[in-house]
């Protein structure tokens, strides 16, 4: 599904920040991404994600390889990825509904071939009462189970996940990594960046270690 090899990157003329990363992720995978704060745990799924390109090295996602692909073929890829960004990226003008439904949105679906997944999926994640609330009138917490939730609701190819249970406590932990689970069932292959200890404990996946610009990978 994803293959590195020989990866480098650098942001402007600094040093690089991640290098020589060789390694894949095979479909219906699970793996943890760990490491120290400015590891460049975050770099490294932009680079997934495809909204960062690679200063040097190959990557290959879905079986095309990145370079020099347009804009509109890069697109369609990354539809096929959900990803849960730290700082949330939730649109303000959109309710918490409108901003899940969004995927669906995007694919072209009607709203009445959606309506219950997406209520469904709010209510699982406890945002059920929440639904017609603005993000700028939600908690962090709600915040981020909103976009898991966004990422989570159209079923993608790959998941990635920056610190998703950061802002929840421990019982909502839980249940979100139940959901991570049961999608992983389904065929998802799974990507959480994490400094919990105890949260990659609870599963026996594949831990990618960033450390000094380089990863290590443990099976």
């Amino acid at each position: 599904m994803i293959r590195f090899e020989n990866v480098g990157l650098r942001y402007g003329m600094g040093p690089e920040v991640l290098r020589d990363l060789t390694f894949s992720i095979e479909p219906h995978s699970f793996q943890f991404l760990t490491g120290p704060s400015g590891a460049g745990k975050t770099s490294l799924l932009r680079l997934l994600f495809l909204s960062l390109k690679p200063t040097r090295g190959l990557v290959s996602v879905f079986g095309r390889e990145v370079t020099g692909l347009a804009p509109d073929e890069v697109a369609a890829i990354r539809r096929r990825i959900g990803i849960v960004f730290q700082d949330f990226r939730l649109l303000d003008h959109l309710t918490t509904y409108e901003n899940v439904a969004l995927p669906l949105r995007v694919m072209g679906r009607e709203e009445a071939s959606y309506r219950i997944e997406v209520t469904e999926l709010l209510r699982w994640v406890g945002l059920g009462e929440r639904a017609s609330a603005l993000p700028q009138t939600l908690s962090g917490g709600e915040k981020q189970r909103a976009a898991i939730a966004r990422a989570l609701i159209a079923r993608p190819d790959l998941l990635l996940a920056d610190e998703p249970t950061g802002n929840v406590d421990p019982t909502l932990a839980r249940r979100l990594l139940k959901l991570f689970a049961e999608l992983h069932k389904s065929g998802t292959s799974v990507v959480i960046a994490t400094h919990d200890l105890a949260l990659m404990d609870q599963f026996d996946a594949t831990r990618f270690v960033l450390a000094g610009g380089r990863l290590h990978v443990y099976d």
